[in-house]
């Protein structure tokens, strides 16, 4: 899974660098929570909820991309 397309899909490319500094691949991606998300310091509470909902759309599992 490209992070950064899917980012890119979701509006928030602006985190795409933020991802790849931190080795946020789609296997990561998919176990990430809240926590994590303000941890690797995205703190805009929209763009958390934003992230966690595509997140939970994913089902727990990386799409093919």
């Amino acid at each position: 899974m490209d992070v950064a397309v899917w980012l890119r899909g979701l509006g928030l490319e602006q985190y795409a660098q933020l991802f790849r500094d931190n080795d946020i691949d789609g296997e990561i991606l998919c176990g990430m929570t809240a926590e994590d998300l303000k941890e690797l310091g995205i703190s805009s509470f929209g763009h958390r909820r934003r992230l966690l909902n595509a997140i939970t759309a994913l089902g727990g599992r990386a799409p093919d991309a």
